[in-house]
């Protein structure tokens, strides 16, 4: 894509150092954007920024279900780039296909912490960045399985449900500052994270991608890191300038 579309603006990506968050990331950059890389592995963000723009890529390692961890990531992204314009939580964790009943304790607060927690602790510490500016954007990357549910996805399910629920409440509150809260449901997507939805091995995996994923998709593909990433352009960019509490399936049909 030609132009510029986030010249002078800063934003903080969760999950940058792969997968949907590293596009995202790196489309932001492309269009101007000063972009913060927080993830958990330190060492896959620091890559990540090297390919990047010089000057335009700052790695914070971060554990986006704990406080004190956002907290610092918010005050490291402003003592360097001065503002926070955009707010892109793509962190997440998966479940693989799991009965209700073998669940463990740990695996659902797990779940919760990583894929719901985490935008109400990214959002409480950036906002009054954002209100000082009277501006902003916040984008977080659910699932469409947030709306359409499958069996054994129990924890992951409630907690895509739930963050779509937040974002739509965080529009609402946030309208009158001009800081606009939207939701990206991305479809199975060909990232490191598809796989871990399957229970077996290798082969299995790869079977399963096609039988359970490809083929519930109307359009026939797994939706590309890429295809997010584009999105989150235009929900960060002033193009979307009036747009706020929306649910973008970008799915290939597969919440239809």
């Amino acid at each position: 894509m030609n132009g510029q579309l986030l010249t002078g603006k800063t934003a903080i990506v969760t999950g940058a150092a792969s997968g949907m968050g590293k596009a995202i990331a790196t489309l932001f950059a492309e269009q101007g954007a000063n972009v913060v890389l927080a993830d958990l592995n330190k060492g896959a963000a620091e890559q990540v920024a090297k390919e990047l723009p010089e000057g335009k890529a700052h790695p914070v390692q971060t554990d986006v279900s704990d406080d004190q961890s956002v907290a610092a990531l918010v005050k490291e992204t402003v003592s360097t780039f001065g503002s926070i314009d955009v707010l892109v939580n793509c962190a997440g964790v998966p479940q693989a296909f799991t009965p209700i009943e073998e669940l463990s304790l740990e695996q659902w607060d797990r779940t919760m912490a990583v894929n719901t927690k985490s935008i109400f602790l990214t959002t409480r510490h950036s906002v009054p960045h954002m209100k000082a500016g009277n501006k902003g954007s916040i984008i977080n990357i659910a699932s469409i399985a947030g709306i359409r549910a499958r069996p054994g996805l129990n924890a992951y399910c409630a907690s895509k449900g739930a963050a779509i629920m937040l974002s739509k409440a965080l529009a609402i509150e946030l309208a009158p500052y001009k800081i606009r809260v939207n939701v990206i449901n991305p479809g199975p997507a060909e990232t490191p994270m598809l796989g871990k939805f399957i229970n077996g091995d290798d082969a299995e995996v790869e079977a399963g991608k096609k039988d359970i994923f490809i083929n519930s998709v109307p359009l026939g593909t797994l939706i590309q890191p890429e295809d997010i990433a584009q999105a989150a352009l235009y929900l960060a960019s002033d193009l979307s300038k009036i747009v706020t509490g929306e649910v973008m399936n970008v799915d290939g049909g597969r919440g239809i």
